[in-house]
């Protein structure tokens, strides 16, 4: 498997399919046309998106399951490298109906104690809907989540949270907004701060410009790159990752597809305070598809001291060669500190 499947929980897909069947997907498909088209960044804005119940539930419906699969393969990196820190509070700015919600508590459904959540979005008709569907969640975080409208322009006082999330929103504002966000979002991050943005060109862009912001405030980068240096992805390149969602039956008719799942291409990055959150990145991480051929695997990856780099596992490498064969696109090389790198 070279893209990580990451399914719905089966309370979320459940409380989709519920709350979302009264939706034909033909009354809803102008609203998907438009929303594609904000998605893809090419409108900035400073109004909501999502306008009324009818674009919450387009959105919902053919968005929400790759958004979580997104921020959940994001968190599950930073979780990788956090060790045992748990958040206690958490706030989702743009949250909209709650993907990023409903991926934490799943990230740290093992966690001791339950965490807070609060969801902030300027769309009281996708806060509406969150809040249904949370109602059906089986994480009593999800349950248990304030869903509040509030301005996400003009650098908005945020209440400080030890996790925060910022999930493909920063590509709705305007490049002085977004900038205003990042700060306020950064000075509300107690712990670790998390944003995910489409992986395109653009988004990749976003995103590079986030991590500079917050590597001027203080945090430091844990995920997806193995250092706070400038990125060595240049030219015509960007930095993404890969996600593949299994499709319900209401996601296939909203996406006109008949495949049983898609891949949603992402940017991200997770950044922490160090004195919170005092852990190391990865030495280095899976930056394209493994390509696997007999008797090797060829993992080109993004490294801490010598940038983006190819490295050839081999059968001679024995465990680190089957350990290469189950690696993953955006997966930390090498997969544990019981695995020396090829050639160590």
């Amino acid at each position: 498997m070279l893209v990580p499947t990451v399914p719905l929980p089966d309370d979320l897909r459940a409380a989709l399919t519920d709350q979302l069947q009264a939706t034909a997907p033909s009354r809803a498909w102008p609203q998907v046309e438009r929303l594609i088209e904000n998605y893809r960044g090419a409108t900035p804005t400073a109004a909501p998106i999502l306008r009324d119940d009818a674009d919450a539930a387009a959105y919902a419906a053919y968005r929400m399951p790759a958004t979580y699969a997104a921020v959940r393969a994001a968190l599950d990196a930073l979780r990788d490298r956090a060790g045992a820190w748990t958040p206690a509070t958490h706030l989702d700015l743009g949250g909209g109906t709650g993907a990023a919600t409903w991926a934490v508590a799943e990230a740290w459904s093992d966690a001791p104690a339950a965490h807070s959540s609060t969801v902030l979005d300027w769309s009281a008709s996708a806060l509406d809907l969150g809040r249904r569907l949370a109602a059906h969640a089986d994480a009593p975080a999800v349950r248990a989540a304030a869903w509040t409208r509030a301005p996400l322009t003009g650098g908005p006082r945020l209440p400080a949270s030890d996790l925060v999330t910022v999930s493909y929103l920063i590509g709705e504002l305007t490049p002085a907004d977004r900038a205003a966000l990042l700060d306020a979002a950064t000075a509300a991050t107690a712990g670790a701060l998390v944003v995910v943005e489409p992986g395109t060109p653009d988004g990749y862009a976003r995103i590079i410009e986030a991590r500079d912001r917050l590597i001027a405030a203080g945090l430091t980068v844990l995920a997806p790159c193995p250092h706070d240096a400038a990125c060595p992805v240049t030219g015509d390149d960007w930095c993404h990752f890969a996600a593949r969602v299994p499709r319900t039956s209401l996601h296939r008719q909203m996406k006109g597809g008949t495949l049983a799942y898609e891949d949603e291409k992402f940017s991200y990055v997770a950044a922490v305070r160090p004195a919170a959150v005092p852990a190391a990145p990865a030495g280095s991480r899976v930056v394209r598809h493994p390509q696997i051929r007999k008797g090797l695997v060829l993992l080109d990856l993004c490294t801490r001291d010598s940038g983006l780099t190819r490295a050839t596992v081999t059968k001679r490498h024995g465990p680190l060669y089957r350990a290469a064969r189950d690696t993953d696109w955006g997966d930390e090389w090498p997969p544990s500190p019981a695995f020396p790198p090829p050639g160590a």
